[in-house]
């Protein structure tokens, strides 16, 4: 049997890493840099990031990323490349996701640098690809990890909170998604089984945004950098990104791809719908409802969304229902990995039951 574990070759978290940015780039090219950078990090820290490459006389072009990581996208920033010889990513999960496709296809090295801590995808080999409109189109995988990940807890403790709770939403599911896939003996992402490091560091992540993310979440609100908050980022990206990739995922994830096709959803956050996706990943296995209500009081106490309503959802049909529950079913997608049949009848009773147990329980 095969096991792998996979990593980023370098993580590198802490105040004011940004301004080192070009320092950082030199130690993988030469030519120049390619910046493609998020609308937010763009108007707000567009001065950081270009500086340390000035006052280091090192190339670079800054791109501003279009906001969906489609095929489409990406295949733009291909062609605008030039001699530019490192793809930095720079800016939210999609952002970041679209640069290491980039990389990929062009057969270069990547830098990461998120300016937020709202999902686990940084440290990954893997790209989500959407389409235009925002539905779900595939996951791309990558050959490698990223070259290097970096993240700035300054800018991270005055983005807003709510990209914080975002991530937490995200990271919530690795264990759960951990623990089914260890059931199942599924295959991983890097096609290896389940190894007990990548399972530690799932189990990690869970007990640390148990005791941390409220902490953390008060930290941001009031734009400083706390241990907790420390503590929080890590969790939320890195041993998020190598609990979900080196131990797979499950039916959370697959829910959240599911959510895509019902267009109310889509103004809300990656993690935000994979906590309801984690919710009803619970229901579906029948955990013990002191589980499922411990889960759901940490999601509302962290505002994230347990219900229906929260994902505006409460006027959906159940004949969008089932279309999403299928969506989420679908052999491209993970929901195979749980450790049982998993129909799309399933996940549309798993889902209101979800949806019903929410209403019952207070914060």
């Amino acid at each position: 049997m095969t096991k792998i574990i996979c990593a980023p070759g370098s993580y590198i978290q802490g105040a004011g890493e940004i301004k080192k940015l070009a320092s950082y780039y030199q130690e993988l090219g030469t030519k120049g840099a390619y910046l493609m950078i998020g609308h937010h990090a763009y108007v707000h820290d567009l001065d950081d990031i270009e500086s340390s490459f000035k006052d280091a006389n090192v190339p670079f072009t800054s791109e501003l990323f279009g906001g969906e990581c489609s095929r489409e996208e990406v295949e733009k920033h291909q062609k605008q490349l030039g001699e530019c010889d490192v793809v930095i990513g720079i800016g939210g999960g999609k952002t970041l996701d679209a640069a290491k496709a980039v990389a990929f296809y062009a057969h270069m090295p990547v830098i990461i640098v998120p300016t937020t801590a709202s999902t686990d995808a940084p440290c990954s080999r893997l790209s989500v690809l959407y389409k235009p409109n925002g539905e779900f189109d595939a996951y791309l995988p990558l050959r490698a990890n990223p070259d290097m990940v970096l993240m700035d807890t300054d800018i991270i403790a005055h983005a807003p909170v709510r990209f914080l709770m975002a991530g937490v939403g995200d990271a919530l599911a690795t264990y759960y998604e951990a623990a089914a896939c260890v059931k199942s003996d599924a295959l991983t992402m890097p096609g290896g089984h389940v190894t007990k490091a990548a399972f530690a560091l799932a189990t990690l992540c869970r007990d640390t945004l148990f005791e941390d993310a409220l902490k953390a979440k008060a930290a941001v609100e009031n734009k400083v950098t706390t241990k907790a908050l420390e503590n929080i980022v890590e969790a939320n990206t890195y041993l998020s990104g190598l609990g979900f990739e080196s131990s797979g995922l499950a039916a959370a994830h697959a829910i959240h791809d599911g959510l895509t096709v019902i267009p109310e959803t889509h103004k809300y956050l990656h993690g935000e719908k994979v906590a309801f996706g984690t919710i009803t990943q619970l229901v579906l296995e029948n955990r013990s409802l002191e589980e499922i209500t411990k889960v759901i009081k940490f999601c509302k106490a962290c505002n994230l969304p347990t219900s229906f309503k929260d994902l505006d959802m409460e006027n959906v049909s159940d004949e969008l229902l089932l279309k999403a529950a299928t969506e989420a079913c679908s052999p491209n997608d993970t929901m195979a990995n749980m450790p049982f049949v998993v129909t799309p009848e399933d996940v549309v009773a798993a889902m209101k039951t979800a949806n019903t147990l929410s209403a019952t329980i207070s914060k």
